[in-house]
C-alpha cells in the first residue's frame, strides 16, 4: 500500500464492517459503496433551507435528519451515509465521516470541496448546478433593468418622500436596453439562459468562455477568456456568470475595469472573488465605470464596516440571485436521481465532479 493511500486511510479513520469496500487504482481509492435504501441515512445541513420538510413529502422511506448549525454537523456527520450540504462543508470533517459515501451539494459552486481529500476517501460528490439557472439568469437581467431604469434611486427617493421631476440632462435619464451590448463572462447554463433573455430585449450578446468552439450558440459572438480585454470596450454591461477557479479568481481587476467604457456597468452573479473589490471601489468612485450591481462579495455576510456599503453607484443584493421557492425541490430531484444511479451501479452522476 502506498504512503499516500495509507495516509488517506489514517485520516478518515476506521472502516465500519460492511459499510464500504476499498480497492486501489494507482494511488486512488474507488468509491465507497452506497448502502441500500432501507439502511441509508441522509443528513441535510443548511441554516435556512427546508430540505428535510420537502424531502419528507416524497415518502421515500429513507431515514434522514437535519442540522442547522456548523457545530451540529460536526457532531453528527458520523451518522450520515449521504450528506446534502453547501456552505457548512469543511474538508476536515472527513476525519469523522466514517460512513459517508455521497455528498449532494445544495449549491452550484464546488470550490469548497477538496477533490483530493474526497477522492482519496472514495466519497462521490455532485453539485447542484442547474437547479437555479432560471433564478440566477432572471436576477441578472433584473439587475441590468434596475440600473438602466434607475430603480435603486427611485426607491431612495420614495424613502425620502421625494418626487423627482423630469430630467433635462439626457445622460442622467433612465435608458432602454435595445441596441445595448452585454458581455457575458461564462456561457454555461446560467450564461446561456441570460443570453437568451438579453436577446429578448434586443441586446447584442458577446459570450466569453474557456472554449469558444463549443457551446455559446445563444450569443451573437463568442470569444475565449484570453480575449476578454479586447471585447470589454464594446460592453454597455458586463455580466459575470462564471465559476470560481484559478483562472477566474481576480479576473476582473484594475486592468479589466480600465478597459470598460465610462458609461458601462458591471454585474456579478458569479462569485465575489472573481472581482478585485479594491479595484472595483476605485473604478466606481472615480467614475471610471458608471455603476455596478453585485450579488456576491469576498466576505459574506458583508461586514458593516465594509466600504462597499457606502459606494453610491453600487447596488448590492445579499447573494440571493439563486433564491427561488422551488430550490429545495430542485435539489431533492437531483439527490434522488443520483441515489438511483448509484443503486443501479452506474458510475456517472448528474453534475458529478468527484
Amino acid at each position: 500500500m502506498s504512503d499516500r493511500l495509507t495516509t488517506a486511510l489514517y485520516r478518515i479513520g476506521p472502516q465500519p464492517p460492511g459499510r464500504w469496500t476499498v480497492l486501489t487504482q494507482g494511488n486512488r481509492m474507488t468509491s465507497r459503496r452506497l448502502l441500500p435504501r432501507d439502511q441509508l441515512t441522509i443528513c441535510f445541513a443548511h441554516p435556512a433551507y427546508r430540505m428535510l420538510e420537502r424531502f419528507a413529502l416524497r415518502n421515500t422511506g429513507i431515514k434522514c435528519f437535519e442540522v442547522r448549525t456548523l457545530d451540529e454537523l460536526k457532531s453528527r456527520i458520523g451518522e450520515a451515509d449521504v450528506l446534502s450540504v453547501s456552505g457548512f462543508w469543511r474538508n476536515e470533517f472527513m476525519e469523522r465521516a466514517i460512513r459517508l459515501a455521497f455528498i449532494q451539494s445544495i449549491s452550484a459552486g464546488t470550490d469548497q470541496y477538496s477533490r483530493e481529500i474526497l477522492g482519496q476517501a472514495g466519497v462521490r460528490v455532485a453539485s447542484a448546478q442547474g437547479v437555479n439557472e432560471r433564478a440566477v439568469a432572471e436576477h441578472a437581467i433584473a439587475l441590468i433593468l434596475a440600473i438602466a431604469r434607475k430603480l435603486p434611486l427611485a426607491r431612495d427617493n420614495q424613502a425620502a418622500h421625494r418626487w423627482r421631476g423630469l430630467i433635462s440632462e439626457i445622460a442622467s435619464r433612465e435608458d432602454e436596453l435595445g441596441g445595448k451590448t452585454v458581455v457575458i463572462v461564462g456561457m454555461g447554463r446560467i450564461g446561456s439562459r441570460l443570453a437568451r433573455l438579453a436577446k429578448a430585449f434586443d441586446m447584442r450578446v458577446i459570450g466569453v468562455k474557456r472554449d469558444p468552439s463549443r457551446g455559446g450558440e445563444a450569443a451573437d459572438q463568442t470569444v475565449a477568456q484570453s480575449a476578454l480585454l479586447e471585447v470589454l470596450p464594446q460592453a454597455d454591461f458586463v455580466v459575470l456568470t462564471c465559476p470560481l477557479n484559478p483562472s477566474t479568481e481576480d479576473l476582473v481587476d484594475a486592468n479589466a475595469l480600465g478597459a470598460m467604457k465610462a458609461s458601462a456597468c458591471l454585474i456579478n452573479v458569479a462569485r465575489g472573488r472573481v472581482v478585485n473589490e479594491a479595484a472595483l471601489i476605485e473604478a466606481l468612485q472615480s467614475g471610471s465605470i458608471a455603476g455596478a450591481a453585485v450579488d456576491c462579495v469576498w466576505e459574506e455576510p458583508l461586514p458593516e464596516s465594509s466600504p462597499l456599503w457606502n459606494v453610491t453607484n453600487l447596488f448590492i443584493t445579499p447573494h440571493s440571485a439563486g433564491e427561488t421557492q422551488r430550490y429545495e425541490d430542485n435539489v431533492i430531484d437531483l439527490l434522488l436521481e443520483n441515489l438511483e444511479r448509484q443503486w443501479r451501479g452506474e458510475t456517472v452522476l448528474k453534475n458529478g465532479f468527484v
